[in-house]
């Protein structure tokens, strides 16, 4: 039996195109679901090495500033020996819960390239042949961009976020006993958050590619966009200014990152449109 061609985008209806992004997502779940049983299946590393070990004063985040705070002789709460707090689960199904979505979630990040390839497969069809030659580094940059989010967020974000909130007490009377779900919860928000934060290059490069941004808007927009980040960063992070500051500075960085790029863009489109002219006027 002969094996069906595919159809080129020009000839696809939207019932097609339905269709095949319908596999891309089926696809990419099914990969999603297939990683998330290897980490179901892993659960000791998951939750004792992985979740809980910004919970302990040995985690490698604490053991930083407490050697920054004795090299320049100030005492630091990170030197402590505990967090007090306790996690618990006030559910019957709360502990079992817990393990299923933390498994899809798991999924979901370690398989953020697959999710990626399978988006470019649907949309690259649709591009130049030198759209698609000047993209080939999209999946490994944006892959590698929300990766070093994800370890910004686990290593900085999320023991700031979580020395901070579970030490803190209004008074001495209070417990903190954290419900698992909102402790997992701290910490999938920190970590998601921040390789979001960290695709800010991509997504300038794309909305410099359809003409939404140029770099004289970014500069123009820079100060609004220095109140967004700190904004951003007091939502994320613990209400203290050292934690916002930590994490305003990547995204800064990334911002002028992003105006570089968009600078590179627009310089190559001009280039394109030079030579198109030139070619039009030879033609002539």
């Amino acid at each position: 039996m002969a094996k069906k061609e595919r159809k080129s985008p020009d000839e696809m209806s939207f019932l097609d195109h339905l269709e095949e992004l319908r596999w891309h997502l089926v696809r990419s779940t099914l990969a999603v679901v297939i990683i998330a049983c290897f980490a179901f299946v892993f659960r000791g590393f998951i939750f004792d090495t992985i979740l809980f070990g910004p919970k302990n004063m040995d985690f490698p985040t604490y053991q930083f500033f407490c050697n920054i705070g004795k090299f320049f002789g100030v005492d630091s709460e990170f030197c402590g020996d505990t967090i007090p707090f306790t996690i618990q689960s006030r559910l019957m199904a709360g502990q079992f819960s817990a393990h299923i979505w933390t498994s899809i979630w798991a999924g979901v990040i370690l398989g953020f390239p697959y999710i990626l390839w399978e988006l470019w497969k649907f949309i690259s069809p649709g591009l130049y042949d030198n759209e698609r030659k000047h993209s080939r580094g999209f999946i490994i940059t944006a892959s590698g961009l929300f990766f070093l989010g994800v370890l910004f967020g686990y290593y900085i974000v999320a023991p700031l976020s979580i020395n901070f909130l579970g030490s803190y007490q209004v008074s001495k009377e209070v417990l903190n006993e954290i419900d698992l779900a909102s402790y997992i919860g701290t910490v999938r928000a920190s970590v998601i958050a921040c390789g979001i934060m960290f695709e800010l290059p991509i997504v300038i490069f794309f909305l410099t590619k359809v003409g939404l941004v140029t770099p004289e808007i970014l500069k123009k927009y820079r100060k609004i966009a220095l109140v967004i980040i700190l904004i951003l960063s007091a939502i994320i992070t613990p209400p203290d200014i050292t934690s916002q500051i930590i994490v305003c500075i990547p995204v800064l960085i990334l911002y002028q990152v992003s105006i570089f790029i968009s600078k590179m863009v627009v310089k190559k489109e001009a280039k394109k449109e030079a030579k198109r002219q030139k070619a039009q006027n030879n033609a002539k």
